[in-house]
């Protein structure tokens, strides 16, 4: 499991969620064209600032309907990030 969180820009934790369930599918994702989500990492932290959180909502919206709530996460998520400036949202690999 990677955890989601978002963060302050000095590592605050502000929200958390349950993240993404790591499966086969995600190693399989095409890094052409989904390098934001193929560049998840289980056993890493990731983290997405102002810039990147628009790309991977364009990235979540092209993925199959069939993978998942944790993609309704990620979004909540994101607008959480978007509240404030200088937030980021942090996938948090064990």
């Amino acid at each position: 499991m990677i955890d989601l969180q978002v963060r302050d820009e000095i590592g605050n934790i502000l929200a958390h969620s349950a993240g993404v369930s790591w499966d086969e599918s995600l190693v399989e994702i095409d890094r052409a064209d989904l390098p934001m989500i193929a560049g998840l990492c289980p056993y890493a932290d990731t983290i997405f600032n102002s810039w990147q959180r628009p790309m991977l909502l364009e990235e979540l919206d092209r993925l199959p309907a069939e993978r998942g709530p944790w993609v309704d996460r990620v979004r909540a998520m994101c607008r959480t990030a978007e509240e404030e400036s200088h937030r980021y949202l942090w996938f948090v690999g064990d």
